[in-house]
């Protein structure tokens, strides 16, 4: 390892311990992320309580050039962008709320940033699952009938449902997990200056 990663690494380390909100929130994340494995849930007392003291803590100190309404607008935008893929069934209430709470921390642009990188980790575990299960086919074959399945419905104005899909799952994600690792992979890259 060269000196310059090194030093790179004690960087990141020492934001995290001088920047309360980041440690805070990864540890919000990591506790999720363990109920999430464990239970296939995620308390709502977490979300709830992560989310409040995100938005109590923006009323006493602006950060990255914003306050209350800063944290409040990142709530509002993870929450909208994690619905659809609630309303479709495809995801579960806690990990939308999850995703609000970790807005709240973020703000409006982290959290646009964040999402991108949940999806990201989110597609490489259901590709990693199939690959261990020996199911990708049939993941490709699930993503492509639904896919047309719901392209159907848009057109024929009727409300998509996932669930109208006849394909069997291939089975399920605790997506806490993909919403803690995609969420620190954004920390980490926004660290560096790489987003």
């Amino acid at each position: 390892m060269e000196f310059s990663e090194l030093r790179a690494g004690a960087d990141l380390v020492g934001a995290l311990l001088t920047e309360p909100r980041s440690l805070l929130l990864l540890l919000l994340l990591l506790a999720a992320a363990i109920c999430d494995l464990r239970t296939r849930r995620i308390p709502n007392a977490l979300t709830f309580g992560g989310a409040a003291t995100a938005l109590l803590y923006s009323l006493t100190t602006s950060h990255h050039g914003g306050g209350f309404l800063w944290a409040l607008g990142g709530l509002g935008l993870g929450l909208v962008l994690m619905l659809p893929l609630y309303l479709l069934r495809a995801m579960g209430a806690g990990d939308v709320k999850l995703m609000a709470m970790a807005g709240a921390f973020l703000g409006p642009d982290g959290t646009w940033h964040a999402v991108i990188f949940v999806f990201i980790a989110g597609g490489i575990a259901a590709l990693v699952y199939a690959l261990w299960h020996r199911a990708a086919r049939k993941l490709l074959h699930n993503t492509r009938q639904t896919t047309q399945l719901l392209f159907i419905s848009v057109a024929a104005g009727i409300r998509p449902d996932a669930r109208a899909s006849s394909a069997p799952s291939v089975g399920t994600l605790p997506y806490g997990v993909s919403i803690a690792l995609g969420t620190a992979s954004f920390l980490i890259a926004r660290q560096f200056t790489w987003v």
